[in-house]
């Protein structure tokens, strides 16, 4: 049996922070942010804005596609490495504000790679008929993360939330599988040293050290690993379904940046209009890239009835995967 999409959805939030804004906060260009990146503008949650907030309208949206209540759900699942709080969970907050007490909900971390997993998680308790309908939310607030004195990673980032309510069916639109990867060996490159029990409570000290903001070590290393994986990703999911990468109308990969997106499609060799780009207007949103992408994608018609759709991420841990859809 495979797994049916009944519904899609997502929401980033109202204020843009533009390259021009971040002109007037650190020493950088848009000229320079562009080139590098092909990030021009991204979404700034509110301060009153958690994780759980920007899930909430996306889900809302997909259980509306779906023709369900959140009621009907089992499970609700949030992907993010930024939760509302360490302890509940951000599913947990998110369950409270949608009324769905009946569901079991949990968090899973696998950073940029989140929305990819919670979908593997999802198939696993559908398959074994643990659940009917399941939510699955990526949603992060990445704003929160960065040290706006750094500009090799605090440009990349934004925030936001995207969606998407599973069961269990042959129809269309259906995930046809999922395939996830870890490699914790090497997980070093990207990461948030502080707030764990790693380190000491947060302190004055450790603030000072800006140990609970996001640091980004040998980047061009973790770029050449990221574009390996992404593509080799993209090629499990075709070859466990037997197709190739040219029977596929469109990649939605994690928008992690958009020289990075251009050497994962030069490793594909496929055209870059083959890959469908949120980069420019959304920046990197961690695990709710692809989500929210995937989201946009149904609904401004790029993916159409009867096509293969590759969605592709890799990120910090290390973590990657791909899931192929058709639609």
């Amino acid at each position: 049996m495979g797994i049916r999409i009944l519904g899609t959805g997502s929401y980033v939030p109202e204020k843009i922070l533009s390259n021009r804004d971040l002109e007037k906060m650190m020493d950088t260009t848009d000229e320079w942010i562009v080139k590098r990146t092909g990030v021009s503008e991204r979404r700034m949650a509110a301060p009153d804005q958690a994780c759980s907030d920007l899930a909430l309208p996306a889900a809302e949206r997909a259980l509306d596609m779906a023709g369900l209540k959140a009621t009907d759900l089992d499970l609700i699942i949030i992907c993010t490495i930024t939760p509302d709080t360490c302890c509940p969970s951000a599913a947990n907050w998110l369950q409270a504000k949608l009324e769905a007490p009946q569901a079991v909900t949990f968090d899973v971390t696998a950073a940029c790679s989140g929305f990819i997993f919670g979908l593997n998680v999802a198939e696993q308790y559908l398959k074994t008929g643990a659940a009917k309908y399941i939510l699955v939310v990526a949603s992060e607030v990445m704003t929160r993360t960065l040290d706006y004195t750094d500009r090799t990673t605090s440009i990349l980032w934004g925030d936001g939330a995207g969606a998407v309510v599973l069961t269990l069916g042959q129809e269309d639109p259906q995930i046809l599988s999922t395939h996830i990867h870890t490699d914790g060996a090497n997980g070093q490159n990207l990461l948030m040293p502080g707030g764990g029990s790693k380190t000491t409570p947060i302190s004055y000290e450790s603030v000072d050290k800006k140990l609970h903001t996001l640091k980004m070590i040998e980047a061009s290393a973790s770029v050449r690993v990221a574009v390996r994986y992404f593509a080799e990703s993209c090629w499990e999911a075709c070859e466990r379904n037997n197709i190739t990468i040219d029977q596929v109308s469109l990649i939605i990969p994690h928008q992690a940046n958009l020289r990075m997106l251009q050497s994962v499609a030069k490793r594909l060799d496929v055209d870059m209009a083959k890959l469908y780009i949120t980069v420019h207007k959304y920046g990197n949103i961690s695990s709710a890239s692809a989500a929210v992408s995937f989201d946009e994608a149904v609904r401004d018609g790029s993916i159409k009835k009867g096509d293969l759709v590759v969605l592709t991420a890799f990120g910090g841990g290390l973590t990657w995967g791909s899931a192929l859809v058709r639609w």
